[in-house]
């Protein structure tokens, strides 16, 4: 357990390393990613984030060196091909050998950009990852518990990671939790030489009340039709912004389980459309080119028609 989404991804990340160094593999130091990618503001995080679009380059010269490669080029609902996975099998072929873990956010690359990718990707990356007997990681702290639609990110590709990372939803948003989950085989190789254990232990990574609150949260979902919630939700996002495609300053409009994403050909002015959202009764935080929307389960649909009505009015 950690204290936050960022710190889950250091565990993570710790892991992946503690485990190869039980294994007597310590050159294996670096990790592999893609580029958009966002796991939070800590400074093992900060290093696996899109290196360039990140914003984190007041700290580069501070950060640990991996390996990267483009970002995945086929949409969620695109037509996959399998020239879409050669920058990582390049990558791979290459680096392999001093590579610990490959670290990915499922599906949906959030803070860097609301890109979803097609899910066959993923189902190549484990694939990639077990051909040359690498770690897993996936990031699934803003993914999970339902928000892509599926219970997991990874759902979509029927994978499962060998280090799972969560938070965010694990509370309900109500307390800062995250949480690092690990395989038996991992777990136990990190377990079983010296020093015995995992080397990580900050005084307050199980908050009592945090862990009440992620116990009653993940009891309530379990309990909702959260599925036909999302399915709800999707259905009236796609509807509601689609009207933004016909916005000549939208670049594209994309929608997948509980998120809305329109993504505009230029920047925008956050400090003026947050003032205008306000006025008509609605906070949206948009960011770079993006104006997206992740609604609670629990809104009402004129609620989230008022949102999406929002939106299209705003952009004009």
């Amino acid at each position: 357990l950690a204290d936050s989404g960022s710190v889950s991804v250091e565990v993570a990340i710790k892991m992946a390393l503690q485990y190869w160094q039980a294994k007597g593999e310590g050159q294996r130091g670096r990790l592999l990613t893609v580029r958009g990618g966002y796991h939070g503001d800590t400074f093992g995080a900060m290093a696996v984030c899109d290196p360039v679009n990140g914003m984190h380059h007041l700290f580069s010269s501070l950060l640990p060196e991996h390996f990267f490669v483009e970002r995945p080029g086929c949409p969620f609902h695109g037509q996959w091909q399998d020239h879409y996975l050669e920058p990582l099998r390049e990558a791979l072929a290459e680096h392999h050998q001093h590579i610990a873990a490959l670290i990915l956010e499922p599906v949906v690359q959030g803070a860097g950009g609301m890109y979803f990718y097609h899910p066959d990707f993923l189902k190549g990356v484990k694939a990639l990852c077990q051909q040359y007997g690498l770690l897993l990681i996936l990031d699934e702290i803003a993914t999970g518990f339902g928000r892509s639609g599926t219970l997991w990110g990874c759902d979509h590709a029927g994978v499962a990671p060998d280090i799972m990372c969560v938070g965010k939803a694990l509370t309900g948003g109500y307390m800062t939790l995250a949480a690092t989950l690990a395989s038996k085989e991992v777990a136990e190789v990190i377990s079983s030489p010296e020093p015995g254990l995992f080397m990580h232990g900050p005084t307050f990574m199980a908050n009592p009340l945090a862990c009440a609150v992620a116990s009653a949260s993940l009891d309530l979902l379990k309990a909702s039709s959260w599925q036909q919630r999302l399915q709800t939700l999707e259905s009236v996002l796609t509807t509601e912004l689609a009207p933004c495609r016909q916005n000549p300053a939208v670049q594209e409009v994309r929608v997948l389980g509980g998120i809305g994403v329109v993504e505009m050909k230029e920047a925008v002015d956050v400090a003026s459309l947050q003032q205008r959202f306000v006025e008509l009764g609605v906070w949206v935080r948009p960011f770079g080119r993006l104006v997206y929307l992740m609604p609670p389960y629990i809104i009402e649909e004129d609620e989230l028609r008022t949102l999406c009505q929002a939106v299209v009015t705003v952009l004009g």
